[in-house]
């Protein structure tokens, strides 16, 4: 099926960029839409990484400050995935690497893809691709993060079986770190079969 922008117009372009798109596109019945006007927040592509340690057993997850979070009932600090945003002429794995190390003190091998999924496409172009790494947690810990970016990032190290225990419980409630977990959790018996030979 077609589609086609009539019209782009920049109506915002701060952390991240919001645009007024109208267009049209072909209908599953036969025929053209309307011209329809949505907004599209530009995000970009992002990479994230579940760091495992198959020796230790461990998974690292972080935690940080999230103001989509923050409504009258919850707590705007949300367990999730180390991830990132791909920079102009970076590759995948080197966000993934630059992310890892920046958001937990963190270095990562052996990268196993997961997914690769848009976020939120009623209103957003952001696509995220999430990989396992393998990491060495016994030195991992601390808040991490940069200043400029104004990133206050706490690090946790937690058995397999606690991350397992958080997602089952709720405490894990944002898309990408539940993705993460549950596609580990139905591989995980391959994955230490895998490292640990």
């Amino acid at each position: 099926m077609k589609w086609s922008i009539i019209n782009k117009q920049k109506l915002y372009n701060g952390f991240y960029k919001l645009s007024a798109v109208q267009l049209q596109h072909e209908l599953f019945a036969g025929g053209q839409s309307k011209i329809l006007r949505r907004e599209l927040i530009d995000r970009g592509q992002a990479v994230a990484v579940l760091p495992y340690d198959p020796i230790s057993d461990e998974i690292v997850l972080i935690e940080q400050f999230r103001i989509g979070a923050g409504g009258a009932e919850n707590d705007p600090w949300v367990i999730e995935v180390i991830a990132g945003y791909k920079e102009s002429g970076e590759l995948t794995e080197e966000v993934v690497h630059r992310e890892a190390y920046e958001e937990a003190g963190c270095r990562v091998t052996d990268l196993l893809p997961m997914f690769k999924y848009y976020s939120s496409p009623g209103g957003s172009n952001e696509q995220i691709q999430i990989f396992l790494g393998r990491t060495q947690s016994s030195h991992i810990n601390g808040i991490h993060g940069l200043d400029e970016e104004g990133e206050d990032i706490k690090v946790h190290v937690i058995s397999s079986q606690q991350a397992f225990d958080w997602l089952d419980s709720g405490k894990i409630d944002s898309a990408a770190p539940i993705i993460a977990l549950q596609w580990f959790r139905l591989n995980y018996q391959r994955i230490r079969k895998n490292w640990l030979s």
